[in-house]
């Protein structure tokens, strides 16, 4: 008699992570990409004044931060697409180009039109880099360890916020500001060797496109649109008229781009994608000023002033987490609510200090607390509207929030502009003008997250496992 002794499965191989072998190199140059563009654009804020006044280049102060968020839809619109019919190596290694490129230009600018050119550039690249690299995680990690790949991009966010200004002050001040450029492009370059490996492993697709033709026209029309309107706005005489025009391009071109509603925050979706863009308007408004109002009014270094940047990217992570830990005991209507409220009140207060000439101090915290609002409310406007999407319309959505986040900003940087050189040619307080734009942006935001129920809040109810 035999005894058959049943056989033992083989004990499960290790999980795997994303620093293991098989994606360490990639998952550092991914990070490394993320991470140093990112530093690029806190630096950039700390050394922007005095770059502008060494190149005489006040007057295109605004839109040296504008040019890289309008051209940045393009840049997102056109490599999604080619990303979809031919995969993502063509247009990341074309992004890369791009990106250096920019850099290079910026460095070695003799003029802000120059630099701005630069900036444009810089954009187009840095847009299509971010949709890039999210593709090839979809297509070099496996599920399980996408979300630990997105949570190192955002702390790929975060860091640069912590040393950026700090570091961008030290190098502009031993080198020289083009440095601040200049040294990035090594770092791309070496990022790029790091996820090389990886790319050449992903197969060349072959498929149909996906995206209208005319949504990419669009994007650039509204991008183009955008910059003319700063161009013209703060000039005088019957050229005035012509930036008007500019501004209803782009108004048409995000009646285009956005979900039918959003530019009047109708309930719902659309007053949800309608919110991210005005967060981010206000927002990004008041920080491309306050390391230069800190400067030109209480005189602070732009170390000194770049402290500013660092504390609100450490209150804008703790905030987020703080909202992510609440998980459903606080609604995505609730924390949009509350997160567009401090920005507001952030807003408003930096608003009386400049006027009043207060302390640069209650100046900075001022610009934290509207940091925390958005900590608290930007990522609900992510969730909030997969919440309110379909299947069938998850894509398109989604894109146009990003869409909205960007010329948003880029839009809200160009009428900055006007207001800074109006102001100044009229002897009004240009940064009290400014700030009050971005409050006045704010009063817009609040009014749209209030808008947000209808539709979020039932799609809500529908997720609820218990229901």
């Amino acid at each position: 008699m035999t005894t058959t002794v049943p056989s033992t499965p083989a004990p499960p191989g290790p999980r795997p992570r994303i620093l293991s072998p098989a994606y360490a190199a990639t998952t550092i140059g991914m990070f490394a990409l993320v991470a140093f563009s990112a530093f690029e654009a806190t630096a950039v804020t700390t050394v922007m004044p005095s770059v502008a006044d060494e190149l005489d280049g006040v007057g295109l102060y605004a839109l040296s931060f504008a040019a890289p968020l309008a051209s940045g839809v393009v840049g997102m619109v056109a490599a999604g697409a080619r990303a979809d019919r031919r995969g993502p190596v063509g247009p990341l290694v074309a992004a890369l180009v791009l990106f250096s490129l920019g850099l290079v230009v910026c460095g070695t600018a003799p003029s802000m039109e120059v630099l701005v050119a630069g900036r444009v550039l810089q954009g187009l690249g840095g847009g299509a880099m971010t949709v890039c690299l999210y593709v090839v995680v979809g297509l070099v990690f496996p599920a399980v360890l996408q979300p630990a790949v997105f949570a190192s991009f955002a702390a790929a966010w975060v860091l640069p916020s912590l040393f950026g200004p700090a570091l961008a002050a030290f190098v502009a001040h031993s080198l020289g500001w083009r440095w601040v450029f200049l040294g990035v492009v090594a770092v791309v370059a070496l990022s790029t060797v790091l996820i090389a490996p990886a790319l050449r492993g992903l197969e060349r697709r072959d498929g149909a496109a996906t995206a209208s033709g005319s949504r990419l026209a669009w994007a650039a029309v509204g991008a183009t649109a955008v910059l003319v309107l700063e161009l013209l706005g703060s000039r005088r005489g019957p050229v005035v008229v012509l930036a008007v025009v500019a501004l209803g391009v782009v108004v048409l071109a995000l009646r285009r781009l956005l979900p039918s509603g959003a530019l009047v925050a109708r309930r719902g979706l659309p007053a949800v994608i309608g919110t991210r863009g005005l967060l981010s308007a206000s927002f990004f408004c008041a920080e491309a000023y306050i390391v230069f109002v800190l400067q030109e009014r209480w005189g602070l270094s732009p170390g000194t002033a770049g402290l500013a940047l660092t504390a609100v990217g450490l209150v804008w992570a703790a905030s987020s987490q703080v909202q992510s830990r609440l998980g459903d005991r606080v609604s995505h209507v609730t924390a949009m609510r509350w997160g567009t409220a401090l920005v507001l009140a952030g807003t408003i207060l930096l608003t009386v200090v400049v006027v009043g000439h207060g302390s640069p101090v209650l100046a900075m915290a001022a610009y934290v607390v509207a940091g925390a609002g958005m900590g608290f409310g930007y990522p609900r406007t992510g969730v909030a509207m997969l919440a309110a999407s379909s299947d069938t319309d998850r894509g398109f959505n989604s894109s146009a929030l990003s869409i909205a986040d960007s010329l948003g900003g880029a839009l809200s940087l160009s009428l900055s502009g006007i207001v800074f050189g109006v102001a100044t040619r009229v002897g009004v307080d240009p940064f009290g003008s400014v700030f009050v734009l971005a409050a006045g942006i704010a009063v817009l935001g609040v009014g749209a997250a209030w808008r947000t129920a209808a539709g979020v809040e039932r799609r809500e109810i529908a997720l609820d496992p218990a229901v």
